[in-house]
């Protein structure tokens, strides 16, 4: 493992997968002290169907076996490996100098109030040690569980990485994260006052799963199938009576709850698929709305930077305009970071935040008892 320098830049890699299962994101960060992390490049490399198909299984699945579980692992894991290096060989950047790989993992399931009465628990799929072998780089990996053992959700942790991004504004910053699930951050002006987070319910999740049992592909592209039908509005009514739209922060949530078998038994049979994704769409945006007014936030003008793979999805987005009228959208990539790659770099940032025994949580974000150094150190 590398000692970082004090004052020069140090080089990481970010590794993210997530809940949309669609492939590795692996982001090169530059991170230089008492300056903001700056994205150097970027790498996708698309999940094989197979794969796709085994870990889908395997966050739905009541049981598994340990070879189901080995092969996923392995599988997953040469899947990042080659996104690694191959990145590194884009940029002509050799393992040696990087100070550590930052592995989010898959989240197979996130239960941060248990199961049935049984404890707290979160499961990224994962092998940092075979990781650093086949890459030759340090792995920080296992970030979630320290918080979750503080008593905090384990999630998000993205809203940290936020603040250090798009914190030292003069004004509020509103962040909207659309993966699989929305996460909202607020960041105050004031830099004394904490930073808010929290998961607002799903995003991509259920709109994908819908949009693959009635086409070809695993995404609706720009919302276009979305945009041709109408709201439902008795479903959405029954979509928004789940309890976790209710619940004060902090909060997270994931697959173990929003999932096509919670969709279906919402559904009487009457509705057209058509118009079930176009309510999808609208529950995102209601719900999105609906915790921003949960914040401390000034309502009547924000700048809301919106991220993830829905900031692409144009009937989305609009959707989301006509409940935040007052709200000014603002592209991360004017800040340097592309909407699909700021993820990838929260876990690059949090690998320099272990390697430098800080703390990669925020207590106000995740209900955690107080900041924690979070992960796991894998040394080559």
């Amino acid at each position: 493992m590398k000692t970082p320098h004090p004052t020069l830049p140090s080089y990481y890699v970010g590794l993210m997968s997530g809940t949309s299962l669609d492939g590795i994101d692996a982001a090169l960060v530059a991170i230089t002290p008492h300056s903001p992390p700056e994205l150097i490049a970027t790498h996708a490399s698309p999940m094989p169907q197979s794969l796709h198909n085994l870990l889908l299984n395997l966050c739905h699945a009541e049981q598994v076996s340990f070879a189901e579980l080995a092969t996923a692992e392995n599988e997953f894991c040469q899947l990042q490996a080659s996104a690694v290096k191959t990145l590194l060989a884009q940029q002509q950047v050799s393992a040696a100098q990087i100070n550590a790989i930052g592995s989010h993992g898959q989240t197979i399931e996130h239960a941060p109030g248990g199961h049935q009465g049984g404890p707290a628990y979160t499961l990224q799929l994962d092998n940092p040690s075979l990781l650093a072998e086949l890459t030759g780089c340090t792995v920080v990996a296992d970030f979630r569980r320290r918080d979750l053992a503080a008593g905090g959700q384990a999630a998000p942790l993205a809203p940290a990485f936020h603040q250090a991004l798009f914190g030292r504004q003069t004004s509020e910053q509103l962040v909207l994260n659309l993966g699989g699930f929305a996460n909202l951050t607020w960041l105050p002006s004031d830099t004394s006052t904490p930073a808010i987070g929290f998961d607002t319910g799903p995003a991509n999740v259920l709109l994908d799963a819908w949009f693959s049992k009635h086409h070809d592909g695993r995404f609706d592209q720009n919302g276009t199938w979305a945009s041709r039908g109408q709201i439902d509005q008795a479903l959405l009514k029954r979509l928004l009576n789940e309890p976790f739209f209710h619940q004060p922060p902090p909060r997270s949530t994931g697959r173990e709850l929003f999932h096509l078998a919670w969709l279906e038994n919402k559904l009487t049979g009457n509705e057209t698929a058509c118009d079930v994704q176009t309510t999808l769409a609208e529950l995102t945006a209601i719900s999105v709305a609906q915790g921003i007014q949960q914040l401390p936030a000034t309502h009547d003008s924000m700048t809301l930077i919106a991220c993830g793979g829905g900031a692409h999805n144009a009937y989305l987005m609009a959707r989301l305009a006509s409940h935040l009228p007052h709200a000014t959208f603002k592209s991360p990539t004017d800040l340097g970071w592309p909407e699909d790659w700021i993820e990838a770099g929260a876990f690059a940032w949090l690998a320099h935040q272990r390697l430098h025994d800080l703390p990669g949580n925020l207590p106000s974000v995740t209900g955690a008892s107080g900041p924690r150094v979070l992960g796991g150190i894998y040394a080559c």
